[in-house]
């Protein structure tokens, strides 16, 4: 365990780990990250813990970017820990990028140790969470620096995140911080030596108010059991994964004879996050994406061979293609201007206007599909077409065309693409969902001896990608078309020249090498449908109890899935988002309708 000093003291006054025993989750909200110790601790304690939930959240909220990690073993002296935590940290440490102000989750030991930082101003940050927290760890309530942080407004605001039994706990605070705790709902705030390792006094209460909180969470986290998923691209088995991981038994279930076989069977995509100069709704949609994406890729892929992270280069080609920063730009942590190396690479002259995007990677969307299908409790039926769904005492009830049962469940995530419209339409009496099918078709071909190609890949009008591992050698793509209202899966000459006109403004250099082989018969065209709403933001959401949709990922399946599927997962067993809540709102499927 870590020595005597600050992280055992807020476990101990948490009654941890005794009070999380047998739990399905438990939930630890921080003020005050500093060096990540009290995390440290508590993931140890979970780790080293027979008794231990299967999943534990830990929210830390702090007003500045984290400070540089220790990944050394023998620096960890300076920061109050032992040897014992050494690979914690370093695992800590190696994720700990692009943390800029916002939300940035965290995840360690599969997928059920999450940590979600949360760096900005601690009050407007206490009001964007939306879950009930087990147990409160203040790495302190002094007025120091800021005596306005902890007011009785910021308390209140802490008490909202609380339930009846939460457990805070101090290391120091000072009398008015404890009266006004008392004050917020929170019993027996006195003074006391908070662990038995430590005489340094603290403070431990719980929330037990004596009157009903005005907006009191009543919320009760779903139970796992049986899910039912339909669709097997990368929605679909991304929502599996991450419902399996919190124990439910998941059928996934799709109308083609393997996984992935509609758009995500792309041989290769970007992962990449969008900028704009305004840091807008997207941009920051897409860096959380990417984050979740990322992850999951190094735990479960085979680097360079399923995936490579490379970076890529954007390169904007309008002639308003200007960045314009200001001093305060959030978004230089994930993405900052062109080195004069990155243009002469992608053979660009010096005034082209690029950006480089160093957490940016390539992957093979089936590979991840596959990946996610093979995780423990889940399991896979092909040939399958889902023509309805119906409610049942017990759940919900699939029917194939012909009127056939073919799955039961307590839980239905439709995750169709476009087709899920359809299938909506035969289950709701709620207006229809606007889907909108989006044809696609991206040009490929083997790589030719001889040819200089860019290292790593490159964005702007459509995307380049120079070198990935297929079946027939190392192979180059460019694309890719978008046509709405098109669901030909047919090869086109038409698009192959579209395709080569974009990629003569983005890398003319490189156009100019691969010209003769838009002309030949090495030339190869992949074709995929992609489901887009109204305004090309996923659709993720709650129908009905029950019933949950995850779809109209469009071009960006890559960026979306993952996330989508963690905020199914968090809504319903009540878990902190990785999203503010307003973000988390703007995939909301309810605000097609208002409902949300």
């Amino acid at each position: 365990m870590v020595a005597a000093g600050a992280p055992v003291d807020l476990l101990h006054g948490c009654n941890l780990p005794a009070a999380w025993a047998d739990q399905r989750q438990w939930r630890i909200l921080e003020i005050g990250f500093g060096r990540g110790l009290n995390f440290l601790a508590a993931w140890l304690a979970w780790k080293n813990d027979p008794q231990r939930p299967l999943m534990l959240h830990f929210v830390s909220i702090d007003a500045v970017s984290v400070l540089p990690l220790p990944q050394q073993p023998h620096r960890l002296m300076h920061t109050g820990a032992t040897s014992e935590l050494a690979p914690l940290l370093a695992e800590l440490a190696s994720q700990c990028f692009g943390l800029s102000p916002g939300f940035h989750r965290l995840v360690f030991e599969g997928g059920r140790v999450l940590l979600t930082l949360c760096i900005g101003d601690v009050r407007k940050l206490l009001r964007e969470q939306d879950f009930a927290a087990d147990s409160i760890f203040l790495r302190s309530i002094d007025p120091v620096p800021d005596a306005t942080t902890w007011d009785l407004h910021a308390l209140k605001a802490l008490a909202r995140l609380c339930r009846r039994g939460t457990r805070l706990a101090a290391q120091s605070t000072t009398l008015p911080a404890r009266a006004e705790l008392a004050q917020c709902g929170f019993v027996d705030a006195a003074a006391a030596a908070i662990s038995p390792q430590s005489d340094r006094a603290g403070l431990q209460a719980v929330f037990a108010p004596a009157w009903e909180p005005k907006g009191m969470r009543h919320v009760a986290p779903a139970t796992a059991g049986r899910c039912v998923v339909v669709g097997a691209g990368l929605a679909g088995a991304a929502a599996a994964a991450s419902l399996a991981r919190r124990g439910w038994q998941v059928q996934v279930l799709d109308s083609a004879p393997a996984p992935a076989a509609g758009a995500s069977a792309v041989p290769a995509g970007l992962l990449c996050p969008d900028h704009s100069p305004d840091d807008n709704l997207l941009s920051r949609l897409s860096r959380s994406g990417v984050r979740a994406t990322l992850q999951q890729a190094r735990a479960l892929l085979r680097e360079g061979t399923d995936w490579q992270l490379t970076g890529a280069l954007e390169h904007r080609v309008s002639v308003h293609g200007a960045y314009p920063e200001g001093s305060t730009d959030p978004v230089r942590k994930w993405s900052r201007s062109a080195d004069p190396a990155h243009r002469q690479l992608a053979l660009l002259n010096d005034t082209a206007v690029a950006r480089w995007h160093p957490h940016a990677a390539w992957i093979k969307p089936a590979a991840l599909v596959r990946a996610w299908l093979a995780q423990p409790g889940i399991s896979w039926r092909g040939g399958i077409r889902v023509a309805r769904i119906e409610r049942q005492s017990q759940g919900w009830t699939l029917l194939d065309v012909a009127g056939r049962a073919v799955a039961q469940a307590d839980l239905v995530v439709i995750a169709a693409a476009h087709e899920s419209a359809a299938l909506l339409a035969t289950t709701l009496t709620a207006a229809a969902l606007t889907l909108q099918p989006v044809r696609g078709q991206l040009s490929w071909a083997v790589r030719q001896a001889g040819q200089r190609l860019p290292p790593f890949p490159v964005n702007g009008l459509g995307y380049f990608i120079a070198d990935v591992p297929l079946s027939g050698g190392s192979a180059w793509l460019c694309g890719s078309t978008f046509v709405r209202g098109d669901t030909g899966l047919d090869g086109r000459h038409a698009d192959h020249e579209e395709n080569l006109g974009r990629l003569q403004h983005l890398l003319p250099a490189t156009a100019r090498q691969l010209a003769s082989t838009f002309a030949t018969s090495a030339l190869q065209a992949w074709t995929g449908i992609r489901c887009a709403s109204a305004d090309r933001r996923p659709l993720v959401g709650e129908l009905e109890p029950g019933l949950w949709l995850s779809t109209a990922m469009g071009s960006r399946g890559l960026t979306f899935a993952a996330l989508c599927a963690e905020l199914i997962a968090a809504r319903l067993h009540d878990e902190p988002l990785l999203l503010p809540r307003k973000l988390a709102a703007a995939l909301d499927v309810g605000r097609r309708s208002g409902r949300r």
